[in-house]
């Protein structure tokens, strides 16, 4: 009786720990190591007269899945930033009203960004093409992007374009100055592996 006790014990915690092993391994995102920006340029007959921007996206959120290969990130529209050192304070605050404004991220009533990935393949070397759904103003759309695993940190690029989530690129002077349609983003996410309890 002993020695069968021991051998169902034995098998159950086999099986506990196969179960273990192929359980996901989620983690929260380290947000706050974790960076997000985006890049819009200028275009146009005039552009040489106008400016490119550089935008901060601060991560608020999310979960990243090594085991199933799955990503969730989430953005606050809201706290988005517009860097532009090269501008005045005032015309940096004008562009970040418009940014935020219902012109473009309608801010207020869409506060969140969010990103989830569907699927991820191997690319060149050590690069993997990540696709996934983003959900920008109201509007779900299919995006994919590069990425590199990189000292424990998750470093890419990905383009989108703002038609697609229903902007419409700002343009002045008749349209001989305006943002192009294409915006690159650029990021550099962690995860926080740290396991509760530990310090």
């Amino acid at each position: 009786m002993k020695i069968r006790k021991h051998l169902r014990r034995l098998l159950v915690l086999t099986l506990f720990g196969l179960v273990s092993t192929a359980s996901p391994q989620e983690h929260p995102i380290d947000t706050a190591n974790s960076k997000l920006h985006i890049h819009a340029f200028k275009s146009g007959l005039f552009s040489g007269f106008a400016d490119n921007h550089e935008v901060e996206a601060p991560i608020v959120g999310g979960t990243i899945d090594e085991t199933a290969s799955r990503v969730r990130l989430v953005i606050d529209a809201q706290r988005m930033k517009v860097l532009d050192p090269q501008l005045s304070p005032d015309k940096r605050q004008q562009v970040q009203e418009r940014m935020l404004g219902p012109e473009v991220l309608d801010s207020q009533r869409f506060p969140q960004i969010i990103f989830e990935s569907t699927d991820t393949k191997p690319a060149a070397s050590d690069q993997l093409l990540v696709t996934g759904r983003l959900s920008l103003r109201g509007v779900t759309h299919p995006v994919s992007g590069s990425v590199r695993k990189q000292d424990g940190r998750y470093i890419g690029t990905c383009t989108l374009k703002q038609r697609d989530f229903g902007i419409h690129p700002i343009s002045i002077a008749g349209g001989t100055v305006k943002v192009k349609d294409e915006l690159k983003i650029e990021f550099d996410i962690r995860a926080n592996t740290t396991i509760a309890g530990e310090r």
